[in-house]
C-alpha cells in the first residue's frame, strides 16, 4: 500500500441535501467557506448537496422530478463560445 496518500484534516462538516433541506453530520476533508449551527449548539462548516439518499429516486423508491436545468444553463454559459 503507498503511504501518505489519504488526506490529512478530517473534520466533523454538515452536509445539506438543498432538494430537501435534510442535513446530516459526518466527517470530511472537504473545503467550505460556509458555516452552520448544528443541534448541539456547536458550528461546522456546511458543504451543500444538490442530491442525498434521502431525495434520490433509488433510495426512497419514489419518482421525483430532480431540477437539473440550473447545471444545464451553468454548462452553457462555462462553455459558450465567447462573441466579440
Amino acid at each position: 500500500m503507498k503511504k501518505d496518500i489519504h488526506p490529512k484534516g478530517y473534520r466533523f462538516v454538515v452536509f445539506k441535501d438543498m432538494s430537501n433541506g435534510e442535513a446530516f453530520l459526518s466527517k470530511s476533508s472537504a473545503q467550505s467557506r460556509e458555516t452552520i449551527k448544528w443541534e448541539d449548539g456547536s458550528e461546522y462548516p456546511l458543504i451543500k448537496l444538490e442530491i442525498s439518499n434521502t431525495s434520490h429516486p433509488f433510495f426512497t423508491g419514489k419518482n421525483v422530478l430532480v431540477d437539473t436545468a440550473g447545471r444545464i444553463d451553468k454548462f452553457k454559459k462555462r462553455y459558450e463560445k465567447k462573441t466579440k
